[in-house]
């Protein structure tokens, strides 16, 4: 099993940013995909979900309207739209994947908001 996430850098306050999360080795539409991040000396925090089945999404209050989650099963990816970035966006993102047997997490990129 591997996820595997691209598209982290610097942006400046303002910017956009996609992440992209490919993933192998399991059943890719059959799991909840979430993107979760971790700002230094902070626990990670829970910031989007797409279900793999009825395409359903939520997201966390301080993204929300700002960012947007995807996915293309017929690519085993997951995507992370960031509009509107500001300074305390910036951490490591992490895609997982998830469901009731368990999870899988990849190794995070990293997102930095400056000017």
């Amino acid at each position: 099993v591997q996820l595997v996430e691209s598209g982290g850098g610097l942006v400046q306050p303002g910017g956009s940013l996609r992440l992209s999360c490919a993933a192998s080795g399991f059943t890719f539409s059959s799991y909840e995909m979430r993107w979760y991040r971790q700002a230094p000396g902070k626990g990670r925090e829970w910031v989007a979900s797409r279900s793999g089945t009825d395409g359903s999404t939520n997201y966390a209050a301080a993204v929300k309207g700002r960012f947007i989650i995807s996915r293309d099963n017929a690519k085993n990816t997951v995507y992370l739209q960031m509009n509107s970035l500001k300074p305390e966006d910036t951490a490591v993102y992490y895609c997982c994947a998830a469901r009731w047997s368990g999870s899988y997490w990849g190794q995070g990129t990293q997102v930095t908001v400056s000017s």
